[in-house]
């Protein structure tokens, strides 16, 4: 039975995409999940809508005289509504005379299934019979395949255009980032509808240019609930929450959509009071309302409020159990996350997707529990998740995190060998695996055939591969490739990067020059690249650099007990003892004691968890013997203990035989 398991977070954002005449809104509710590996950020990778792009609309009517064909429109509809493109084309193509209704079904249903190219093939026939409708379902597909110029040209090849023509164009260049085109294609129509104006409404808020949306929304000749909504949602985004409220206070109508992204304003912005007093004020609740509160909660740090919350609801989804997984892998407690996995896998609702998956692999890896590990991927082997490059790349991280990394390598040239894409994420994650384990040799191999397979690095990738150099000892490598990051303009520079560095020349003893290089930053160093720093001074004995890089550390974190164990370890490795005494004198102080280290070992599917002096364990005095034994032998070939860095509260403990 799976008794552990972790997770990553997703982010939120609003969006109206309008095609045809459909009409969509989608406020979010994510789980940020960045990945994995980025996470990252593995960001989610699941939101309350389904895919981003544009709707392709089948004829709802058939207004054909003719009744055989007619009923051969309603069945060629049907067939592509269920994916049943092929048997749709036999029973086209055994039409005789198929009227422009058939042929806009047909094309629409290539374009469903994901076929532009057959699509494009039938649009271009001499003989297709072809309207607006055809003509907007054609760019609509291609805008659905992130092809934006072809969709573009055809655009402005277009005989007859009508309103929803010119949104679906709009919509497509808002989809893409052409926020201008988008906004100039928006001033040339000869006619607008509803939907025209929230679509630009939408994006403009979105991309930050909020004060533009709000003068467009202030101009809005009629506006709908969608109007309202997209406007709420943007203000929240650009942290006009006090506006946003306002607004949703003035609305004419509400829906439960409205409600959600008022919700989800008020947790983007820290203000979860009133985020659920707005929730126990709603009229009606559905599945997204309760999944974005508890991802506001969790968002927010809140876990035991976002539990009480999930255990309340009246129903979940696959949503909802990943959201709560994430919560507690976020807050290192990935055991309790694999027990909420256990609960989902015994309940005969929702089925883990790709981001559950992603999740829970994270907290086997967090816990280095193989076993659940192997169940996972035994459960994912039975699911269309198989061959996801996400999933595979969470795989492949576990495996290496629990020692396996023969496993993981044979996972990563599987798929070199099948049919499936290998992606920059699982090039990332086996170059993660080998710095993991301090293979920089081999990273660095692997980081220059990607290369030659076409990818290009992303700041991920340069992460695992500095990290790589670092734990390898490849201090020059290291350098070299951290000085082809930041000439890569395409790829901003994180403090991940920033850290990695210092670790690398603080392993090495290059304490002065990884010092000199923090003062250099123009940003205001992390905790985490001076924890390096201090690290590393730690490992070569440097008090004077050490003092400052501790000094700079208790500025970020001043509660932080391992600092002063560093400092007082660094003083005491240099006989200075007057300063270790004082340094930990300061720590009892202010009542700051380091949690000891521990390890855990899985026998015969039991755990075995130990800290320093333990004598819980039922099987202690074995255990103690063995260590006993051990360190006689290691004495017996010339090894000394090193009891300068054990704290005070430790002394009367015979720690070395730890």
């Amino acid at each position: 039975m799976l008794a552990f398991f972790r997770v990553v977070e997703v982010g939120k954002f609003i969006r109206i995409p309008f095609s045809n005449c459909v009409q969509i809104i989608t406020i979010p509710v994510l789980i940020n999940l960045k990945l994995l590996l980025r996470r990252p950020r593995f960001n989610l990778y699941h939101s309350i809508d389904g895919s981003r792009s544009a709707k392709i609309s089948m004829p709802r009517k058939d207004f054909t005289v003719d009744g055989n064909v007619a009923r051969c429109n309603w069945m060629i509809t049907s067939l592509s509504k269920d994916g049943r493109i092929m048997e749709a084309r036999r029973l086209f193509d055994e039409m005789r005379d198929p009227d422009v209704i058939t042929w806009t079904s047909v094309i629409s249903g290539f374009i469903k299934c994901g076929m532009i190219e057959e699509a494009r093939r039938l649009f271009d026939r001499v003989d297709a019979k072809k309207n607006v409708v055809t003509w907007t379902a054609m760019v609509g597909g291609y805008i659905r395949s992130n092809k934006i110029s072809e969709a573009e040209k055809l655009f402005h090849e277009m005989p007859n255009k009508n309103v929803v023509s010119w949104n679906t164009m709009i919509d497509g260049y808002a989809q893409n980032g052409g926020i201008d085109s988008a906004m100039y294609l928006f001033e040339k129509m000869p006619e607008r509808n509803v939907v025209s104006w929230n679509t630009v409404v939408s994006m403009l808020a979105q991309c930050g240019r909020i004060e533009e949306a709000r003068r467009l929304f202030d101009r809005m000749p009629e506006r709908d609930v969608i109007s309202w909504t997209a406007m709420i949602a943007g203000l929240s985004k650009n942290g006009r929450i006090d506006e946003a409220r306002l607004l949703f206070d003035r609305m004419p109508e509400r829906n439960v959509v409205s409600w959600n992204a008022m919700i989800t304003g008020y947790s983007q912005n820290s203000r979860l009071d009133e985020a659920l007093d707005l929730f126990e004020k709603m009229p009606e609740r559905d599945l997204p309302s309760w999944n974005t509160m508890i991802t506001g909660l969790i968002q927010n740090g809140d876990l035991r409020r976002a539990r009480k919350l999930f255990n309340a609801m009246p129903k979940k989804n696959v949503i909802s159990w990943t959201t709560m997984i994430t919560g507690y892998v976020q807050e290192g407690e990935s055991e309790e996350a694999l027990k909420i996995f256990s609960r989902m896998l015994s309940t005969n609702g929702a089925k883990p997707n790709q981001g559950t998956f992603v999740s829970v692999l994270g907290a086997c890896s967090n816990l280095a529990g193989l076993g659940e590990g192997q169940q996972i991927h035994q459960i994912v082997s039975k699911t269309v998740y198989q061959d996801s490059t996400f999933v595979v790349s969470a795989l492949i991280n576990m495996y290496s995190k629990c020692g396996e990394l023969k496993t993981a390598r044979k996972m990563f040239d599987d798929g070199m060998t099948s049919q499936r894409d290998l992606d920059l994420v699982s090039w990332n994650g086996i170059i993660a695996a080998y710095a993991h384990h301090g293979c920089g040799k081999e990273a660095i191999r692997l980081f220059n055939e990607m290369r030659k397979s076409g990818f290009k690095p992303d700041d991920v990738t340069y992460v695992g591969l500095i990290s790589g150099c670092s734990h390898a000892g490849l201090v020059e490598e290291g350098l070299k490739y951290f000085d082809e990051l930041v000439k890569d303009r395409s790829i901003l520079v994180r403090e991940d990067h920033y850290a990695c560095l210092v670790d690398l020349c603080g392993r090495a003893g290059r304490l002065k020059e990884a010092f000199d290089f923090i003062e250099r930053l123009e940003t205001k160093p992390s905790a985490r690249v001076w924890g390096a720093l201090l690290a590393g001074c730690n490992v070569h004995a440097n008090a004077k650099i050490g003092k400052l890089a501790a000094k700079k550390l208790l500025e970020v974190e001043p509660e932080n007990a391992g600092t002063y164990m560093l400092l007082s370890n660094i003083y005491a490795s240099t006989g200075k003892w007057k300063e270790a005494s004082r340094v930990r004198l300061k720590m009892k102080d202010k009542g700051l004691k380091k949690q000891p280290g521990c390890s855990w070992i899985e026998v015969s599917n039991r755990v075995h968890a130990f800290v320093v002096g333990d004598k819980s364990h039922s099987q202690s005095k074995l255990i103690y013997s063995l260590i006993r034994d051990l360190h006689s032998k290691m004495k017996k070939v010339g090894y000394e203990p090193n009891n300068v860095f054990l704290s005070d509260e430790y002394e009367d403990e015979d720690f070395s035989l730890i």
